[in-house]
């Protein structure tokens, strides 16, 4: 099979992958589970990581304020760079209010996005998005609690990208799971869903 070919065959099967992925995390989020009227017991927990100054930062560091999540890494094409853009405007939507909500990203590519790597990736965006990471098994564990896929896909020369859920996760001011929070409008709308959490 031409390199090319095979490059391609492999972008495709991640692509699947992932597509995959994300209907099962959808399936986790919807479904209902025993004793309880939603899936949303299913979402978050405890967690232990660095922050993209050096910091650690827990689960704990987030009680009493909504926060979001997204899972990507900062060698990602197009999913997680247009993410965190979105997330940045709906920040900027927030104005003042932008203070009382939190918005992490957390990296599942632990190999390359060391604190130093996310702090310079998050430059680009809006000052207030906190870039997490550590090492493999802590990276997992917190990618466990979201119900997060991530698989490295190696391409051609060496090099790999990662497959992965691309999920922003709203969860309130108790760290319980409200809902997948949905980018496909515009940042204002988002802005004052998200208003209703604070």
């Amino acid at each position: 099979m031409a390199p090319k070919t095979t490059r391609f065959v492999l972008i495709v099967a991640a692509f699947v992958a992932g597509l995959a992925s994300v209907f099962a995390v959808l399936f986790v989020v919807t479904k209902p589970q025993a004793g309880s009227l939603t899936g949303a017991a299913a979402i978050g927990g405890p967690f232990q990581l660095i922050d993209q100054n050096g910091r650690p930062f827990t689960d704990t560091d987030l009680k009493g304020q909504p926060f979001l999540v997204f899972f990507g890494f900062t060698h990602c094409p197009d999913a997680c760079p247009t993410t965190l853009l979105e997330l940045s405007d709906v920040l900027d939507k927030l104005g003042s209010d932008a203070d009382k909500v939190r918005v992490l990203f957390i990296t599942i590519d632990p190999e390359r996005d060391n604190p130093n790597a996310l702090k310079d990736y998050l430059s680009a965006f809006n000052a207030r998005l906190v870039g997490l990471t550590g090492d493999l098994p802590a990276v997992t564990t917190a990618a466990k609690a979201y119900h997060v896929y991530f698989k490295k896909v190696p391409l051609e020369g060496g090099d790999y990208t990662m497959d992965h859920t691309a999920i922003v996760y709203l969860m309130n001011k108790d760290g319980r799971f409200v809902t997948p929070f949905s980018l496909k409008r515009s940042p204002q709308d988002a802005a004052d869903d998200l208003r209703r959490f604070l």
